[in-house]
């Protein structure tokens, strides 16, 4: 987790984030029972990380409550399970570089809807790059860009409907598929299966060359 926190430091100082964690870039929500956070390690070096948040009606912990919790109340009113992904952050020296270390940094994201079979992938994002959520995730816009207090900036909460569009996505980028073994060894928290590993060979890494985009904004 301390490698976790250098790396958050290093890419929202690098970008003029660094408003957007003013609690901190380790805090008590990484460590909450509905949280997953995740390393994508590039030959033994943390490249980049993400936050999971398995957010359900009797469970309401995410980012994106704090931000927006009238819309996200009302989804979780009506019974809807969501995906809340937070904390995203990549190595600023290696991403030009390594264009696909966003699509598989986000990839637990479309694990975790298939694991928990999630209703929606939420997704807080900056205005300008609503679109690019819009035409890869096909997500719909709930709060249009709005200034979020937790964040400090304009921010957009959009949210992708899994269960309309899942099938039609793992189409397009077949990398965002998952086995159940794989779903079980990131995200099952019962003592009764095995001890969770400490590292994760994703289906990704078997995905024939050329078969990732390089549109996603950095």
């Amino acid at each position: 987790m301390e490698e976790v926190e250098r790396l958050r430091y290093k890419a929202y100082k690098a970008h003029g984030a660094l408003s957007l964690a003013p609690g901190g870039l380790l805090d008590d929500v990484d460590f909450d029972s509905h949280a997953y956070v995740f390393g994508l390690y590039y030959y033994g070096e943390l490249i980049s990380t993400i936050r999971i948040h398995y957010v359900t009606p009797e469970h309401r912990i995410s980012r994106s409550g704090e931000a927006f919790p009238e819309a996200m109340n009302e989804l979780l009113d009506a019974g809807l399970t969501l995906i809340d992904p937070a904390r995203f952050a990549a190595d600023p020296e290696l991403t030009s570089d390594l264009p696909w270390v966003p699509y598989l940094t986000l990839r637990p994201a479309i694990v975790a809807a298939a694991y928990f079979r999630a209703d929606r992938v939420i997704q807080s994002v900056r205005p300008p790059h609503a679109a690019f959520y819009k035409r890869v995730f096909y997500a719909d816009t709930i709060v249009p860009g709005r200034l979020a207090e937790s964040y400090g900036v304009d921010v957009t909460l959009m949210a992708t409907n899994v269960i309309e569009v899942g099938r039609k996505l793992l189409t397009r980028y077949p990398f965002f598929i998952s086995s159940a073994s794989e779903q079980r060894m990131m995200f099952s928290r019962n003592p009764n299966d095995t001890l969770p590993p400490l590292t994760i060979i994703p289906t990704a890494r078997f995905v024939p060359p050329g078969e990732l985009g390089t549109d996603l904004p950095l």
